[in-house]
């Protein structure tokens, strides 16, 4: 598990180190201002410095475990990472955080969200699952195991009822389906066919009662028709995108004006919406910034995979990359009205632990396949 002999220290990626931590210390800062004048304040601000303190030395661990070990394993993984998702909607311990949806286990005064670990659950598993199959990628019957694979974690997210982290479930399993090899003579046929049936069930579900919840479907013609809806459904998100704009080019926080005046309506500013207050707080110039160390750290990701040692590094980094990819892209595309609103955090910004051991998990595995990279003057980047 710990051979560190095989390792190359020198391709220690310390710059991803830099930037988790940065856009850690960023997040305990503008978890702050979102939280500023809440009775609570204090509570969660805590609970944020020390959750990612435990994480980030978890993720020193990780960074020093073999990947090929942990995945051996996998196959434990994914029945814990399946029975913690079930157990949310059918055992005790779950519970809906007063919001009607069942996405968290409650452990005394501990709540876990086990979507965030699933994500990554998810990876090693279908990494572990194509590496034995990888000389049969022109079989059939290799992706339809995978898609099963893919499929029971996915659907005790969605029962959640949690489609937007369903969302991410199915996006990584495309990406891996994609970077595995699978046959373009299996793929083509199947695409043919679903790309139809997907629009056909998009316009059955906005047309039709009994699919989506009422608030997700509202969630999604008030996008379609923002006009019709900006003082119900679309209220939170109109209220973000009046917030990041009022930061305009500097952020409030450079020009001491720190007051939430706009975001104030907006509901978890200091998770889901955490993107409204850094708007706010830095503006343009700020939020660029942090747009670029996510770009950074999803680039590393993807060049981690391209240097890979082997064909299952190779898969572990390219899902991980769409992992950060899709949850990035649909954050701040909620906040700034571009996409349907959902309930996805920013990784290594929003308030929560879960999000936090997620994230930082699949970082140190990150850092564990770029010590086992090929030589190449390339990888150097």
């Amino acid at each position: 598990m710990f051979n560190f002999k095989i390792y190359d220290w020198k391709k220690y990626q310390f710059s991803l180190l830099l930037v988790v931590v940065i856009l850690c210390a960023c997040s305990v800062y503008f978890v702050k201002c979102a939280l500023l004048g809440e009775d609570y304040a204090d509570s969660y601000y805590h609970k944020q410095v020390i959750g990612m303190i435990v994480s980030f030395v978890m993720m020193l661990a990780l960074s020093l475990i073999d990947y090929h070990a942990i995945c051996q394993i996998a196959a434990v993984y994914y029945l814990f990472g399946v029975l913690m998702a079930a157990a949310t909607k059918f055992s005790p311990l779950g519970t809906d955080q007063d919001t009607n949806s069942f996405r968290w286990l409650k452990f005394g005064s501990v709540t876990f969200q086990p979507s965030e670990v699933c994500k990554v659950i998810l990876v090693i598993s279908l990494a572990a699952y194509f590496n034995r199959r990888s000389e049969k990628t022109d079989k059939f019957s290799t992706l339809f195991c995978s898609g099963l694979i893919a499929a029971a974690p996915t659907f005790f997210i969605l029962v959640q009822s949690d489609l937007s982290s369903s969302l991410v479930m199915i996006f990584i399993f495309m990406i891996m389906v994609l970077a595995a090899g699978i046959s373009y003579k299996i793929l083509v046929p199947i695409i043919v066919v679903t790309v139809p049936a997907a629009i056909a069930a998009v316009w059955y579900v906005l047309h039709f009662d009994g699919i989506l919840n009422t608030y997700q479907k509202g969630r999604i013609l008030g996008w379609l028709h923002p006009g019709e809806y900006e003082d119900s459904i679309m209220w939170q998100q109109n209220h973000s995108v009046t917030a990041i704009a009022s930061g305009q080019i500097y952020g409030k926080a450079i020009l001491g004006e720190g007051a939430r005046n706009y975001r104030g309506p907006v509901d978890v500013t200091e998770s889901d919406f955490i993107f409204s207050v850094i708007g706010e707080e830095v503006g343009f110039v700020g939020s660029c910034i942090i747009i670029g160390l996510l770009l950074y750290l999803i680039i590393k990701c993807l060049l981690t995979a391209k240097y890979a040692k082997d064909y299952l590094g190779a898969l572990i980094a390219a899902g991980i990359s769409a992992m950060f990819m899709f949850q990035v892209f649909a954050n701040i595309g909620v906040a700034t009205s571009l996409l349907p609103n959902t309930g996805l955090p920013l990784p290594f910004l929003s308030y929560g632990l879960s999000s936090t051991v997620g994230s930082m998990a699949a970082i140190g595995i990150i850092i564990n396949i770029g010590l086992q990279s090929r030589v190449t003057k390339e990888a150097k980047v």
